[in-house]
């Protein structure tokens, strides 16, 4: 594998207002670590980019040195693509900026931006998109895979929202893309993952949001999946876009409105928001807690960007983690069961399985009007495989496969690609359906060399 030549760093160092990291350069460990502590990676060199220009600068050093290149916005990206071994990662963090324009209803948000910092400043004029469900989430990654939360059954995809990006492609030029220039690529990063320039300037489209809304958890017995299961199935059919339910099983957390007796035991978690009047979302929310007798509950009327903290504390940086995914486009028994089935046997108390619920906005737009076309998701599995030491690796990550492959009867065979592991070459096709043949022809435009390429990649054409 290249390595940087030596003499070539000085005139890299003259060239970026940002660091330029050295495996022995003080905040090197740290600029290389990323969420997911199962990538242990190191790169040859590091640029901390401060700007634009830095990015132009790292992009065309990279491509001149034949290095494999990384990109990392907020490092959170399960498959760690944000560092890589002995070639350059382009470490975009610092640049997380935003701006709001209360007057168009607009967000100008850098690549270094988290799900939290676009909130913050959104927050204030009672504004917000769809983005994740983790603060610490980078905006920029989540964006270009997609992106769905508690908004997107009101609003659509992040994805869907986004107005325009400005991008420095592998040839180190500065483009926009929009629905009026450059068109094809515009059309392309809309879903399409990292694989056609690094962008450097998100441009959202806000909608009036709370800014307290509705939201909350109840927690259900273990005993009483089926019941829950089969009822959250039948409650999600038909309900209104502004009300999203999803459902989670796993070991009891320590929290507070529950009974220490409770705790670690198997629970199933029914987390929703109301995106509405919360007298309205308090009579929708009654029926769920018929669904059995729950062990506790905790739900009020929070502010957006504090219910989007909730789940902060349960995917903290430093676990082990390993993920498997699915859509589908119902909950079917033979799905409830295996999903009771494996449940029952956590091979970790931060292991997880997570249903979220889509539908809404996100079902109204054509599946080839962008990049991401998995249109017909209603509903999407995580398999949350996650673990404290490198010797639990082989019982968690078999659990996860083992869970997937049975569930696998019960899925559409698309995923979304922010869920998938570096491994999983094998599903990009599946992961972009029809979009694909399209995807590796503006692939082969933006980036015939495929520079790009560490990430879930689309080969050029």
């Amino acid at each position: 594998m290249p390595q940087p030549s030596p003499e070539s760093i000085p005139a890299l160092k003259a060239t970026v207002r940002g660091e330029v990291l050295l495996s022995d350069s003080p905040g090197y460990d740290e600029a290389r670590s990323i969420w997911n502590a199962m990538i242990d990676k190191k790169p040859a060199v590091i640029v901390r980019c401060t700007g634009v220009a830095d990015v132009i600068a790292a992009v065309n050093y990279g491509r001149d040195q034949g290095l494999v290149i990384a990109v990392k916005g907020g490092g959170h990206n399960i498959a760690g693509n944000a560092v890589c071994d002995d070639g350059l990662m382009i470490d975009l963090s610092l640049m997380k900026s935003v701006h709001v324009d209360p007057a168009t209803k607009r967000a100008y948000a850098g690549p270094g931006a988290t799900l939290g910092d676009l909130d913050h400043e959104t927050a204030v004029h009672g504004l917000a998109t769809p983005t994740g469900i983790n603060s610490t989430t980078g905006i920029a990654g989540l964006t270009l895979g997609g992106g769905f939360g508690w908004l997107s059954r009101s609003y659509g995809l992040t994805a869907d929202n986004v107005v325009s990006m400005e991008v420095v492609t592998a040839e180190g030029e500065r483009v926009r893309a929009s629905s009026d220039e450059n068109t094809d690529l515009f059309w392309a990063l809309r879903g399409g993952g990292g694989n056609f320039g690094i962008v450097t300037l998100f441009e959202y489209q806000l909608h009036d949001v709370g800014p307290n809304l509705l939201a909350g958890l109840i927690v259900f017995p273990g005993a009483d999946s089926k019941k829950v299961l089969t009822q959250y199935r039948e409650f999600t059919k038909d309900m209104p876009d502004e009300l999203t339910v999803w459902m989670v099983t796993r070991g009891a957390p320590p929290l507070p409105f529950l009974p220490e007796d409770v705790h670690g035991k198997h629970v199933v978690v029914l987390a929703f928001c109301y995106n509405g009047d919360p007298a309205d979302g308090e009579k929708l929310i009654a029926p769920m807690r018929g669904f059995a007798k729950a062990h506790g509950e905790m739900v009020g009327v929070m502010p957006f960007a504090g219910w989007q903290q909730a789940f902060d504390p349960l995917l903290t940086p430093g676990a082990r983690n390993y993920w498997k995914s699915h859509n589908f486009t119902e909950l079917k028994d033979g799905l409830i069961d295996t999903t009771i089935e494996y449940a029952s046997k956590l091979p970790s108390p931060h292991c997880e399985i997570f249903i979220a619920q889509l539908g809404g906005a996100t079902l109204r737009v054509a599946p080839d009007a962008m990049a991401y076309g998995n249109r017909d998701a209603r509903y999407v599995m995580n398999v949350h495989g996650r673990w404290e030491t490198a010797a639990e690796d082989e019982k968690c990550i078999d659990w996860s496969r083992k869970f997937f492959d049975a569930a696998a009867p019960f899925a559409t065979g698309g995923v979304y690609v922010n869920f998938m592991t570096a491994e999983e070459s094998a599903r990009v096709a599946n992961a972009f359906g029809p979009n694909h043949k399209r995807l590796a022809s503006i692939k082969a435009k933006y980036d015939p060399k495929n520079l790009f390429r560490l990430n879930q990649n689309i080969k050029p054409a």
